[in-house]
């Protein structure tokens, strides 16, 4: 599995990535990210293979937005692993290398946050076993509740 950076000619692979309908509370869908994209948020892809299975984004107005984040952390959203390929244990992998490919691609933020909701337990403890840490702090601003 590789992590890089999204390209043009990525669409026609991105558009088709989707989470089971239960999920899309959460990440919402690949048409819902690319409408009206801000200049701060850098998309980045997982390929596996050539194939690409994952998609994230990388938000550097964070601590802009949201009062948690530090001054130079940056934001990690909208992350998904598409349905086909849930169950492979992508999300893990993809979470342990996300500090390597962050500390070569963005060296200048000293960090990464995110919130992740209560009731999505399987991404909860993706990111658990990918290495973040919880600081049971609850944010109650997020659109899924």
């Amino acid at each position: 599995m590789i992590i890089r950076k999204y390209q043009e000619n990525d669409w026609n692979q991105v558009e088709k990535l989707a989470v089971h309908p239960e999920q899309t509370k959460y990440v919402g869908t690949i048409q819902e990210l690319f409408d009206n994209k801000p200049d701060y948020w850098h998309y980045q892809v997982f390929e596996v293979e050539n194939q690409i299975v994952g998609f994230f984004n990388i938000d550097t107005n964070y601590p802009n937005q949201y009062p948690f984040a530090g001054k130079k952390e940056l934001g990690f959203r909208a992350y998904l692993i598409d349905s086909n390929h849930q169950g492979k244990g992508y999300c893990t992998q993809s979470i342990k290398l996300l500090k390597q490919y962050l500390q070569k691609n963005y060296q200048n933020n000293s960090s990464i946050c995110l919130t992740v909701n209560c009731k999505n337990i399987g991404a909860y403890r993706c990111y658990l076993k990918g290495g973040f840490d919880d600081t049971h702090e609850l944010y109650h601003g997020g659109s899924a509740g």
